[in-house]
């Protein structure tokens, strides 16, 4: 069918093309929402109280606040190096809940203040297994010795 207009003969079928483009972009918008939509779950999950009535970020903060006199400079400075390869967007929330398991790591050995044997120890513990293998290489990088974490990294 074809439709008369001033330029002449229009087809009132979309083209090939345009179909497959707009399909492209429907799939496109639905696979970014689903992505979003997983973070935003995880984030939901992290806020939602456990048995003790509180949350997993509320545990965080706790154990952030209450080591906060421990840290000293180098002890921030080691952090820093520590999350470097995390990408710049997600950076502030890695050192946030990893610096919650110094902390808490800290505080229960009742330690006067945040040692590099912490942050390694907190960074195994806070971090999946899959980051172990940066850890290990920047150690070795660094010429320190982690024979006696072994047993956490495996």
């Amino acid at each position: 069918m074809f439709i008369k207009s001033g330029l002449g003969l229009l087809s009132a079928a979309p083209s090939n093309w345009f179909m497959n483009s707009i399909a492209f972009w429907t799939f496109m918008l639905l696979g970014s929402m689903c992505i979003g939509g997983f973070f935003m779950f995880r984030k939901f999950l992290k806020v939602l109280p456990k048995a003790d009535g509180k949350s997993k970020l509320d545990w965080q903060n706790y154990w952030v606040e209450r080591s906060r006199p421990l840290w000293g400079e180098e002890a921030k400075a080691f952090l820093d190096q520590l999350v470097q390869p995390v990408p710049t967007p997600f950076r502030d929330i890695a050192k946030h809940s990893i610096a919650a398991e110094i902390g808490k790591i800290a505080v229960e050995s009742e330690a006067s203040e945040v040692t590099r044997d912490h942050c390694i120890k907190g960074y195994i513990v806070a971090t999946p297994r899959r980051d172990n293998r940066f850890l290990v290489n920047f150690l070795e990088k660094n010429g320190i010795d982690y024979s006696p974490y072994r047993h956490l990294i495996k």
